[in-house]
């Protein structure tokens, strides 16, 4: 048999043995009155495992190809070249071939093992519900009549709750906005997803941080574009890199997480916030500035956005009530030159038709409120606790085998681990013992980090989750 094995390729070994007897099937090469070659001599002649045999087999089988029977061997089966002509599709040649790309197998991996068992969760981005204002929430729905359209509501999202966004901007986060300046999204996501799908095309240039979480989403590599990525440092990222990027590849936008940022919970310091715009008015280049947690500064001092400093127009903001309020709510936004967020607008109602109006009633009659405040106020006390919980759990568990800065807001802790470690097997060690977290390499290319999250889960089980995370690297020395 005229085939090998292409072992440098991404693709499974099964999957490409799969692959090579379907098109085989479908060329004749196999005819269909003579039987497939049993998994052990397949192998033999292959040089494969047998196990690898049997797993292509079995994809073959569960697609509908061939028919296994005990005694008689592995034959194609008779559905597809008899009377009926019928066969069921290759599923799986299709998921590989699409154009949209999956998440990374180790984020899908955590996201499974999150939700299927009961971990210690110190990966979710997002709040432990103990944190979501539901009391507020429920007053809201039970005392309050709905305001709003049960039809499509205007492209742009609700008008009400965007001049509600545009006043909640300017008392919490300073920004002058207006209601046609904003377009309601379905969280963050989206807004990025937007961003990049109308706004950008294959082979232009773009800037990430690194580390970040920009770093791990395939709607970058999606889109074609290339990356460039500029190291944080302690206050951030260093505008003269941004500037020498600039002159090497003439980059298109700028994707920045200047407040608290994810990963690393570093605040870019105000100086150099100017630097960027400046850059970006000098030569023209738009910046997207992503901030879900400027409002969860420890010191209860506000931090001054990008946007509030930008009176060019350069900046496209986005930001949500995921990480603050609730992320089941999905209510995000994007504040930018009209002309823009028409564009965008247009595209979000070729996915979607438009926001959900019951949600956007919610989230407009909770930023209208007095609760809003109450909310914030007891949400950023109980994260500064639980930040305090984790900086200690590591200096008690891991002393000197681990090194971080201590974030001054957010929801992350960027810790790097001062000894040599096999990722994947302090992982999966670390998922035995019941605890998970983020490896470092899934937001940047720097090995010996890891993300630990301090908002889902209370100072108890997140002192338990440091113990067992320490547990897990000891027993790999």
């Amino acid at each position: 048999m005229d085939w090998k094995p292409d072992r440098k390729a991404k693709k499974a070994i099964y999957k490409q043995l799969a692959a090579f007897l379907e098109n085989g099937i479908a060329d004749g090469t196999f005819p269909p009155d003579k039987p497939l070659p049993s998994e052990r001599n397949l192998a033999k002649e292959l040089g494969l495992n047998r196990s690898t045999v049997v797993a292509a087999y079995d994809e073959l089988e569960s697609n509908g190809l061939i028919q296994r029977k005990r005694g008689s061997g592995t034959t194609i089966s008779k559905d597809i070249w008899g009377i009926t002509k019928k066969r069921i599709p290759s599923w799986n040649r299709y998921i590989e071939a699409g154009s949209f790309l999956p998440n990374l197998p180790v984020n899908q991996r955590i996201r499974k093992e999150a939700i299927e068992h009961e971990l210690i969760n110190l990966a979710s981005g997002e709040l432990s519900e103990d944190l979501f204002p539901v009391a507020f929430l429920r007053e809201i729905t039970a005392t309050r009549s709905f305001i709003g359209s049960l039809g499509y509501d205007h492209p742009q999202g609700s008008a009400i709750l965007r001049e509600t966004i545009a006043e909640h901007v300017k008392n919490y986060r300073g920004i002058e906005a207006n209601a046609s300046s904003i377009l309601v999204t379905s969280g963050a996501q989206q807004a990025l997803h937007l961003v990049v799908q109308c706004l950008l095309k294959p082979g232009d240039a773009v800037v990430l941080e690194e580390p970040s979480y920009h770093y791990s989403l395939p709607i970058f590599k999606t889109a074609g574009l290339k990356p460039y990525f500029l190291s944080m440092g302690k206050n951030g990222i260093n505008p003269d890199e941004l500037m020498s990027l600039h002159k090497k590849h003439r980059i298109r936008m700028i994707f920045l997480n200047p407040s608290f940022q994810n990963p690393t919970g570093t605040l870019l310091h105000d100086d150099q916030k100017k630097a960027i715009l400046k850059l970006s008015s000098e030569h023209g280049i738009p910046v997207v500035e992503d901030d879900p947690y400027s409002l969860m500064a420890f010191a209860g001092k506000p931090v001054a956005s990008l946007k509030s400093m930008d009176v060019h127009g350069n900046v496209l903001y986005i930001s949500s009530l995921s990480k603050i309020v609730a992320s089941g709510l999905r209510i995000g936004w994007i504040i930018g030159p009209k002309s823009v967020i028409e564009r965008l607008a247009d595209a979000k109602q070729q996915i979607d038709f438009g926001h959900s109006s019951f949600t956007q009633w919610i989230a407009n009659d909770f930023l209208e409120s007095h609760h809003f405040h109450c909310h914030m106020k007891g949400l950023v006390k109980e994260l500064e606790k639980r930040r305090d919980q984790i900086v200690a759990s590591l200096k008690f568990y891991l002393g000197n085998d681990v090194s971080f800065n201590i974030p001054q807001g957010g929801i992350h802790l960027w810790c790097k681990i001062n000894k040599d470690f096999n990722e994947i097997q302090l992982l999966e060690e670390s998922i035995k013992r019941g605890v998970i977290y983020v490896p470092g390499s899934t937001m940047g290319s720097e090995k010996g980090f890891v993300r630990f999250t301090f908002a889902r889960e209370k100072e108890k089980l997140i002192n338990e989750g440091i113990k067992r995370f320490a547990d897990a690297l000891n027993s790999l020395y």
